[in-house]
């Protein structure tokens, strides 16, 4: 699996940016596709995910009720929805393919990383 991330962007705090992620391979949809984020000197995180059929959909607390996750598997393509930004979002956002949303760890696909900065 390929992915590539794009979206990122400098907004400010209480705006919003869509992230897509573009995906290509054989057999996309047998995969969970998920959204994590490492800022500086802290630890990669679990953002959100979801399956393809647009099922198990699973949020991290920091991010439920302000960032959705969606896809349009016609375009091969995973979208991260975020309003309502807060200067701790600000870090590198990774899409990744893998087995399941609830096992972080089963994610073995990565794409490039778009940067989120968000300004106070």
């Amino acid at each position: 699996v390929q992915l590539q991330a794009s979206g990122g962007g400098l907004v400010q705090a209480g705006s919003s940016l869509r992230l897509s992620c573009a995906a290509s391979g054989r057999a996309l949809s047998a995969y969970a596709m998920g959204w994590f984020r490492q800022a500086p000197e802290k630890e990669h995180e679990f953002v959100a995910g979801m399956k393809w059929s647009g099922t198990s959909i699973r949020y991290a607390d920091s991010v439920k009720d302000r960032f959705t996750i969606s896809a349009d598997s016609a375009k091969n393509t995973v979208y991260l929805q975020m309003n309502n930004l807060k200067p701790e979002d600000t870090a590198v956002y990774y899409c990744a393919a893998g087995g399941s949303v609830y096992s972080p760890a089963s994610f073995g696909s990565w794409g490039q990383g778009t940067l989120v900065t968000v300004s106070s």
